[in-house]
């Protein structure tokens, strides 16, 4: 279980379109260490952000970030 909850699966995605970190970073707007950080967890991103990584790759939000237990926690 990741510390904060979020489970992504950026890498895989960016794998599968056959993009590099920098690649994938040059179309989203960002350098290519916050890519790593969020793939890696030690980042999570600003919903802008995400919007832009998952328009980036073409998919909805939910396709790469979901929360570990389905539902917040209370």
């Amino acid at each position: 279980m990741s510390e904060n909850g979020l489970r992504n699966t950026l890498k895989v995605q960016r794998a599968m379109r056959d993009l590099t970190q920098a690649d994938l970073a040059s179309l989203a707007g960002v350098t290519r260490k916050s890519v790593n950080a969020i793939e890696t967890g030690n980042m999570v991103p600003s919903v802008v952000l995400a919007l832009r990584i998952a328009n980036a790759l073409g998919v909805t939000i939910e396709t790469i970030f979901t929360l570990e237990h389905g539902e917040i926690e209370k």
